[in-house]
């Protein structure tokens, strides 16, 4: 990994990102309020000089819509004083620091069981060690959680990441594949959140235009990642036991987010905005003791062939 690196352009680089995110929340929010049917609602908050963080930010989210049952797109720009320790695991030489982070963070919860959960997010981290230059890093990525698997729906959603960075390097989505498919997962559970896509964290090479580039990349691969997706699958005929699962599953959703997820981690430890951050949980929610699918079912196949990690593109 190469050194961290600041942009020598006098152009803010804190400005070009805003830029872009803001840009890319708006059209993400624009398609999906098509393929609702239902209007988001626009959040917009502050948070004044002098606190433990200072920015602003704008959540747009829809609940209980025909096809969303749960959905939205955040975005944050916040200064603080002290870097969280969920962003400085892998930096201690940034422990204290002063920061500035943005992103855009989106979590869909279907109602319809056949069509899968999805979460996108992507960053930009900024320290200020004092004496040195500013340290800038970005991450992101994107997964798909299905309830009932399509190996159809896991083989677009990869190819369609795997295509996007190609342009980047040869060597990214072979890479941030497995580290996706690494994140997400359950560790008390040993079991895969879903059928992974792509996550990349603490990323420097290549300095900020590299990373820039990245982050854009990322970002415009969303819509047509996961769009069709619920095109394809938002009609499928289901019933109670469908929901039911749904929930269930969800429950794992749930867990990983509060357990495990850096992100949920950095907004709830650093000072973060409450209601945004937790925005990701789904609605409806399920948990049973010792519960198993019923071998050979529907459901148990989300375990013997979606789950365990898998080449999707071979």
């Amino acid at each position: 990994m190469s050194e961290p690196s600041t942009p020598s352009s006098s152009t803010s680089p804190t400005q070009a990102v805003r830029t872009y995110l803001l840009g890319l929340q708006d059209h993400i929010v624009s398609r999906f309020q098509t393929l609702d049917g239902s209007p988001f609602r626009r959040d917009g908050w502050q948070r004044p000089p002098g606190g433990k963080l200072e920015g602003d930010g704008l959540s747009q989210l829809v609940e209980d819509g025909p096809v969303l049952e749960r959905g939205g797109c955040n975005f944050s720009h916040v200064q603080g004083a002290t870097l969280p320790p969920s962003a400085t695991q892998h930096r201690p030489e940034l422990a204290g620091a002063p920061f500035e982070a943005l992103g855009v963070s989106l979590v869909m919860h279907p109602r319809n069981p056949y069509v899968p959960t999805v979460h996108m997010n992507v960053r930009m981290l900024a320290a200020f060690p004092a004496g040195q230059p500013p340290v800038i890093w970005f991450g992101g990525g994107m997964d798909l959680t299905p309830y009932y698997g399509f190996e159809d729906d896991a083989r677009h959603f990869h190819q369609v990441c795997a295509d996007a960075l190609a342009p980047l390097g040869a060597g990214l989505y072979p890479k941030f594949k497995p580290w996706c498919d690494e994140y997400f997962f359950l560790k008390h559970r040993s079991e895969a959140r879903g059928v992974g896509g792509i996550f990349f964290d603490d990323h420097t090479d290549g300095g900020f235009e590299a990373g820039f580039a990245l982050m854009r990349a990322v970002g415009d691969a969303f819509v047509p990642a996961y769009e069709p997706i619920v095109q394809r699958r938002r009609d499928t005929t289901y019933g109670e036991r469908q929901r039911d699962f749904q929930a269930y599953r969800r429950g794992r959703y749930v867990e990983f987010n509060l357990v495990w997820d850096r992100g949920t981690h950095f907004g709830l430890h650093g000072g973060g905005r409450t209601e945004s951050i937790l925005m990701s949980m789904p609605p409806i929610v399920k948990w049973r003791y010792d519960w198993q699918p019923e071998p050979g079912s529907e459901e148990a196949r989300l375990y013997t062939h979606f789950l365990p990690v898998r080449d999707w593109l071979s």
